[in-house]
Parts: structure tokens; sequence; C-alpha cells
């Protein structure tokens, strides 16, 4: 499929990338850097780049539970460095992944959405079969954070099952919502690709923040989902507005749902706290609705997604 040429600078406009010296603003904009850099096999023998970021005292012989990341459409694995730094703090092990085709730089399977969780459980697989680092993986204790489409993308990982033709009824009804403008803009979601079923069992807690396309999953299949769930929802969404993309989960699970309703939040006030060059460059990003704070949102959001995983996965 030939993707118009104007769609990257159209994507990065709503998605959270922009290139300034062939490096993402979001790269200048978190000083949490990864301590390591990592490079596995994806499900279609693609090499996958991510990043590790360990816990103080990791070698002191303690397995440790592991967090994966999913970032959304455009983005890449230093895209929540601030969420990954606070769970580290609390001594978890945090592993992100850059989707393959969906990333700041690459954006040809960005409507490919199941074949996200498959790369997702491919960095769970190399982390706890083939990592060597200074902490041994309790694989036992291993949660999941996504945001927008990384929310869809944690949501069919504990075993949501998502129906393409939903999608396409949806933006038949509506089609002026941004999500179904970028589908048109692909021209469609190409339903041979479409991997409904992509459950990994590894995953027993996860943390959704904004996922898109929540009408897509099947009712049978969110209710058998047990896991606990945190869930995150700006009350001002306007890329993936209500009430099509995160009520559908939040009403239909069928395990333990800790809901947040963030008021006065807009859909990229879950991204890491802009530096002013990034305010600059890309200013629909970076301005939050008049009185709301997303550096002291982002604090209170961080830590109570630390507090999440560890009554869902234990201390660390």
């Amino acid at each position: 499929m030939q993707i118009p040429a104007s769609f990257p600078r159209f994507l990065c406009a709503l998605f959270a990338c922009v290139l300034i010296g062939g490096l993402p603003v979001t790269a200048r904009a978190q000083s949490d850097a990864p301590d390591q850099i990592i490079h596995f096999t994806g499900p279609g023998g693609e090499t996958i780049e991510g990043g590790v970021w360990l816990p103080d005292g990791a070698s002191d012989g303690s397995p440790r539970p592991l967090v994966v990341i999913s970032h959304g459409n455009s983005g890449w694995y230093r895209g929540h460095s601030d969420t990954a730094g606070a769970l580290t703090e609390a001594g978890f092990v945090v592993a992100a992944l850059t989707h393959p085709g969906d990333n700041f730089q690459d954006q040809s399977r960005g409507l490919r959405l199941t074949g996200r969780a498959p790369q997702l459980s491919a960095l769970i697989d190399y982390m706890t079969e083939t990592w060597i680092g200074p902490v041994e993986i309790d694989d036992a204790r291993i949660g999941a954070f996504g945001f927008s489409a990384g929310g869809f993308t944690v949501t069919s990982i504990i075993g949501g099952v998502s129906d393409a033709g939903a999608i396409r009824a949806h933006c038949v009804a509506q089609p002026e919502v941004f999500a179904c403008r970028l589908v048109a803009m692909f021209g469609g979601l190409d339903l041979a690709t479409w991997r409904p079923e992509t459950r990994d069992a590894h995953v027993k807690a996860a943390v959704i923040a904004a996922p898109a396309f929540g009408l897509s999953f099947t009712d049978e299949s969110l209710a058998a989902i047990t896991v606990p769930v945190q869930l995150w929802q700006a009350a001002d969404d306007q890329i993936l507005p209500s009430p099509w993309n995160a009520e559908p989960v939040r009403d239909r699970l069928g395990g333990t749902v800790d809901y947040h309703h963030v008021e006065n939040a807009g859909h990229y006030d879950f991204l890491t706290p802009c530096a002013p060059e990034m305010r600059a460059a890309m200013p629909e990003l970076c301005t939050s609705a008049p009185g709301f704070d997303r550096a002291a949102f982002k604090a209170a959001f961080n830590a109570e997604v630390v507090r999440f995983f560890r009554e869902a996965l234990g201390e660390p």
C-alpha cells in the first residue's frame, strides 16, 4: 500500500513525533535514558530495538518483576521514560520496544494493530529467556503498560480479541474522528494481516492509558479477562474520544478495574512533560488545558502506576 506523501507530518502532528537533527524531540525531552539498549528478533524475523531500565541494587540476587511498555502510534522505546524511571526507582525492571513499522521513522505498518502484541510478546520472551543482565527476571510477575495504540496492544496481550469489522462499522458511522481519518488515509484496514487472538499468559497485570479502538474488542473476550487492570481516560481526549475507546474496555472487563478519569486532561497529557524545545516545535502536543499542570499530573500518574503494579505483582 502506498502511503500518502503527507502522511508522516500529519501523523507526527497528532502522535508525538517530530524530527529535529535526525532525532525525535522526545529524545531530547527525556533525561531518563535506559541502562541498556537491546536488540532482539521479532515474530517476523525482524530485528527490534528496545531499552532496559534497571533498579538500584539490581545485582543483589533477588528475582525482580518485569514491566514491559508499548508506545503509541509513531513513537519509540523511550516515549514513556519518566514512567519507566518511576518503576525502576520502586524496584521493577522495565523493558520497552520500538514497534517495527509503527514508529517515528517508519509508519508503514501503522494500522497493523494486531501485529503489535506479538512483538511485545517477543520482548517478554527475550527478557525471560535470552537477556543476560545483572538481575534475574521473575517470569511469574510480569506486567504491561500501554498508551494509545499501545493501550490497544496491551488490551490484546491480556486477552482482548479485536473484531476488525467493528472498526470498519465505527468508521462508516463516525468518519470524522481522528482514528477513522487515519484508517481512511491508509486506505482501510489490512484484513489479511489482522490477528485477533494475541494473548500472552505471561502478563499478570496491565496498565492501559487512553486505549485505541476499545469498541472493537468482543464482549466475550473482555469478560474472560481476569488479570487486574488499571485504566486511564482523559476527560477531554480529542484524539480517542468518548464513548468509543476507553469506556468499552472499562465496562466489559471481567476482572478488577482500577479506573481513573482525569478531568481537564487531553490525550497527550499522558506523555512525558515537554522540554522547552519540544514546546516550541510541537505546541499541539505540549499545550494542556488552562490550569492543567501536566508535570504534576504525571508525577501523580506515575505514583499510581507504581502502586498498582506493587499491589498486583507484589513488592519488588
